[in-house]
C-alpha cells in the first residue's frame, strides 16, 4: 500500500479510468484528476479524487503550455509520484510532463511508438515483425512509385488519431491524390497503407518490469474500421484457448511490446490475420483498450485491468505488484447505435448475460462462460437481433470531439 503522501496524478480527456482512481486511492494514495473543463460536471468518482483541476480546451484539445505550467505550479506545493495518461490522447501529455519534471515511467521517444502510426510501422519492420506496406505521406515522387508498385485499395491514416477516425479508404490513383491534397500542410501527420482484408484481433496485457504478466486475445466480429465508417454492429468474443492462432497472437504481441520498450503498463495491440494466411502488426497502444474492452477482459478472465494498473503504478517498477488468480473462461460483447434514447435489453435473458451498457442511445451486451461454442453462438444470434432491435449509424467525426 502506498503512503499517504504518495500522489497520482491522472490525466483525462475524456471520461473514463474511473476503476483506475478508485483503485488508487484504495491502496492509499493521494488521487489528483486533470481534465478538460469541458467534461468538468461528468459525474467523476470524486469520493476517492483528493482534487481535481480543469484545462481549457475546445474539443479535447489542450494547449500543452498550460498543462505545463498549470502541473509545474502544482508542483510548487506538491510533489507528484506517477502521472498517469487514461486516454490514448493523454499518453504525449503524460510523457511531456514525465520528461519536463523528470517523474518515473513513459518518456517522450517511447510514448511514439505508442501513440504515432508511422513510428510503430517503422519500428515493427525494423524489427522483423509484418506489417502491411506502408509510406509516409511527405515525398510525393515516392508515394507515386508506391502507387506503381503496391496494388490498391490503400487507408490513408492519421498517424496521431484513435482507433478508425480520420482513416480514409482510396481505391485509384485519382482518388488518392485528391485526399492527399485535401490535407494541405497537414499531408507530413498521415501515412498510406494498404489494405488487407482479413480478420482482426486484439490482445491486452499486462506488462510488469519488461515482462508480459498477462495477454488474452479476441476477435473482433468485424473490422473497427468497417463498423466505423459504414454503420455496422460492433463485436468482440475470446479467441480459442490453447489454439494455433492464439499462440501465434500472444508471441507477435509479446515480440512488439519488448521492441516498443513499455516497462510498466496496460497495452492494447490490435493485429490482421489476411486471407493469405499471414499475421501483420496493426497498431498498439499503452492505455486500456476503449469500447469498453476492458469489460470484455474481465468477463472472461476475472481481470479488471484498470485496478490492475492502478496497484502497479503504487508499487512501482521495483515493487511488489502481482496478478491475483487469472480465470480462464470466453466471454462475448455486442454493441451498437441505438434509434431509441434508451434501448429496453430486456428480451436479452440468457443467464450467461454479465454486463449491460448503460448509455444513452447506445445498446450493449457483455455475454461470459466456460464454453467457447456457446459464446459464439450467443453472440451471432445477438448480432443479427440487434440489427433488427435497435441498430442505427451516423458518420464518424473526422476527429476525436465531446
Amino acid at each position: 500500500m502506498a503512503g499517504k503522501d504518495f500522489t497520482i496524478l491522472c490525466i483525462a480527456s475524456y471520461e473514463k479510468g474511473f476503476d483506475f482512481m478508485r483503485e488508487a486511492k484504495n491502496q492509499g494514495s493521494r488521487v489528483i484528476l486533470l481534465t478538460s473543463k469541458s467534461l468538468e460536471h461528468v459525474a467523476w468518482p470524486r469520493e476517492c479524487l483528493d482534487e481535481v483541476f480543469f484545462i481549457p480546451d475546445i474539443n479535447k484539445e489542450w494547449k500543452m503550455d498550460d498543462v505545463i505550467y498549470g502541473v509545474s505550479f502544482m508542483a510548487r506545493s506538491l510533489q507528484i509520484d506517477r502521472i498517469v495518461a487514461l486516454d490514448d490522447f493523454d499518453v504525449e501529455k503524460a510523457s511531456a510532463l514525465r520528461e519536463h519534471l523528470r517523474i518515473p515511467g513513459m518518456g517522450d521517444t517511447t510514448a511514439r511508438y505508442f501513440r504515432d502510426k508511422l513510428a510503430m510501422r517503422v519500428r515493427a519492420a525494423d524489427v522483423g515483425i509484418a506489417v502491411p506496406e506502408f509510406i509516409h505521406i511527405l515525398n510525393h515522387q515516392k508515394v507515386s512509385d508506391f502507387a506503381e508498385r503496391v496494388p490498391f485499395p490503400y487507408v490513408v491514416k492519421p498517424r496521431l488519431q484513435a482507433g478508425a477516425i480520420g482513416i480514409k479508404k482510396v481505391n485509384n490513383v485519382d482518388e488518392l491524390w485528391a485526399v492527399i491534397n485535401s490535407l494541405g500542410d497537414q499531408q507530413s501527420f498521415y501515412l498510406l497503407e494498404q489494405y488487407i482484408p482479413g480478420r482482426i484481433h486484439h490482445v491486452d496485457t499486462i506488462v510488469a518490469n519488461k515482462e508480459v504478466l498477462f495477454a488474452l486475445s479476441h476477435q473482433y466480429g468485424l473490422p473497427p474500421m468497417e463498423v466505423a465508417h459504414q454503420g455496422r454492429v460492433f463485436s468482440s468474443r475470446t479467441m480459442l484457448r490453447g489454439s494455433t492462432e492464439e499462440s501465434v497472437l500472444l508471441n507477435l504481441n509479446k515480440k512488439v511490446l519488448q521492441a516498443f520498450g513499455i516497462v510498466m503498463g496496460i497495452s492494447h495491440t490490435e493485429f490482421i490475420q489476411g486471407d493469405d494466411g499471414k499475421y501483420y502488426f496493426l497498431e498498439t497502444s499503452a492505455r486500456v483498450g476503449g469500447a469498453n474492452i476492458s469489460d470484455l477482459v474481465e468477463a472472461a478472465s476475472g481481470v479488471n485491468l484498470w485496478r490492475e494498473w492502478a496497484k502497479m503504478e503504487v508499487a512501482g517498477p521495483a515493487g511488489n505488484y502481482k496478478l491475483h488468480a487469472v480465470r480462464h473462461d470466453y466471454a462475448g460483447m455486442i454493441q451498437s447505435l441505438a434509434k431509441q434514447e434508451f434501448p429496453d435489453t430486456g428480451s436479452y435473458n440468457d443467464p450467461e448475460i454479465v454486463w449491460r451498457l448503460n448509455k444513452s442511445f447506445h445498446a450493449g451486451l457483455i455475454a461470459a462462460s466456460p464454453s467457447y461454442e456457446r459464446i459464439e453462438f450467443l453472440i451471432s444470434d445477438y448480432t443479427e437481433r440487434f440489427y433488427r432491435d435497435f441498430f442505427i449509424s451516423q458518420p464518424l467525426p473526422e476527429k476525436a470531439t465531446n
